[in-house]
C-alpha cells in the first residue's frame, strides 16, 4: 500500500483504488470539503504525475475521459483549491510522492488499464440530496427533482416568474461554467425541446454566478445531475439528438474503427509522454493498445 499524508489531504492506494480524503487546511476549497472522501477505482485512471516545485510540489490524478461526472462537467476549469484530484506536497515529502506515483503507474501497467475514454461513469458522483445557494439563486436536488429559487440579486425579469421546479427526465443538458475576469459564470439546465436559452441573468433555468467562494459548489450540483442523464458516449438518440447521421455499418468481420480518431489518440499519447504525464513504459503500452485497434 502507498500513502501520502499532507495538510492538503491524504491519498492512499491499495492496488485497486486511490482513496482521497481532503485535509482541514485553510487552503482546501469548499468544494473538496463538501464532496468529502472520494474513491477512484484503478480502471477510472488514465495516469498520475508528480510535479516538483520550489515551495511545494503537486500530485495529479488524470482520470479517463467520461469516467467521472465532476470532471466531465467542469472540463478542467475548477480552481486548484477546489480540484479533488490535485494534492499539494511539501518539499520534504517528494520521495513519498514519487513512490506513490510509481505504485499507481505499476498497477496501471500490470492491469493493462486502457487510458482511453470510458463508455460509462465509473465514479458515483456527489451525494444527494443537496442544496446549494450561490450567485443569484439556490438549487435543491433530491436525485429526481430540481428546484430553483431566486434571491435579491436576481434580475427582476427572471425573479418575477417565481421559483422553478422540474425533473431530471425533463432535461437534455446541464452546464457549469466559472466566472472569469469580468464575465459571470453559470449553472444552466437545458430542458428538452426548449428554445435557445437567454443570457444567464435572464434565463429562468440558469443560476448566474458572480465569482464568489460558493460558486464551485454549483459544479457538484451539475455533476450529480449529469450522472443521471445519458452518458456522453451514449447513442445520439438517448442524448436527445434526433438528427444525428446514421452510423456506418460494420462489415461481417468486425467493427469499423475511425482511423482519424485513432491517429488523434496516438498524437495525444505522444504529447502526454513528451510532457512527462506518461512514462516510457506507459506510453508504449497505451500505444500498442491503440495500434491493435487499427
Amino acid at each position: 500500500m502507498a500513502e501520502i499524508i499532507q495538510k492538503d489531504g491524504t491519498w492512499t492506494f491499495d492496488g485497486d483504488a486511490v482513496r482521497i480524503v481532503p485535509g482541514r487546511d485553510k487552503g482546501v476549497g469548499l468544494l473538496r470539503q463538501t464532496l468529502g472522501e472520494v474513491v477512484v477505482p484503478l480502471r477510472a485512471l488514465a495516469g498520475v504525475s508528480y510535479e516538483p516545485g520550489r515551495k511545494a510540489g503537486r500530485l495529479r490524478l488524470r482520470l479517463r475521459e467520461g469516467a467521472d461526472p465532476l470532471t466531465q462537467v467542469t472540463g478542467g476549469r475548477l480552481p486548484e483549491a477546489s480540484d479533488p484530484y490535485r494534492l499539494s506536497v511539501e518539499p520534504d515529502r517528494t520521495g513519498v510522492a514519487e513512490y506513490f506515483v510509481d505504485a499507481v503507474r505499476n498497477a496501471l501497467l500490470l492491469e493493462q488499464v486502457d487510458p482511453g475514454p470510458s463508455m460509462t461513469y465509473l465514479l458515483p458522483g456527489p451525494a444527494v440530496p443537496m442544496a446549494v445557494g450561490a450567485g443569484d439563486g439556490t438549487v435543491t436536488f433530491d436525485g429526481d427533482r430540481i428546484a430553483l429559487e431566486w434571491n435579491w440579486t436576481t434580475e427582476e425579469a427572471k425573479r418575477s416568474g417565481g421559483p422553478r421546479e422540474f425533473r431530471v427526465t425533463d432535461l437534455r443538458t446541464v452546464e457549469w461554467a466559472p466566472a472569469k475576469g469580468l464575465e459571470n459564470g453559470w449553472l444552466r439546465f437545458g430542458l428538452a425541446g426548449a428554445a435557445q436559452p437567454a443570457a444567464p441573468k435572464y434565463d429562468p433555468y440558469t443560476v448566474e454566478l458572480f465569482g464568489f467562494k460558493k460558486d464551485p459548489l454549483m459544479a457538484l450540483v451539475a455533476a450529480a445531475v449529469a450522472l443521471r442523464l445519458p452518458h456522453p458516449a451514449a447513442p445520439a438518440q438517448e442524448r436527445g439528438i434526433e438528427d444525428a447521421p446514421p452510423k456506418e455499418l460494420a462489415p461481417a468481420g468486425g467493427a469499423v474503427e475511425d482511423h482519424d480518431a485513432l491517429l488523434r489518440r496516438l498524437r495525444e499519447l505522444g504529447e502526454l509522454h513528451q510532457t512527462g504525464v506518461l512514462t516510457a513504459d506507459e506510453f508504449a503500452a497505451a500505444k500498442q493498445s491503440v495500434l491493435r485497434r487499427f
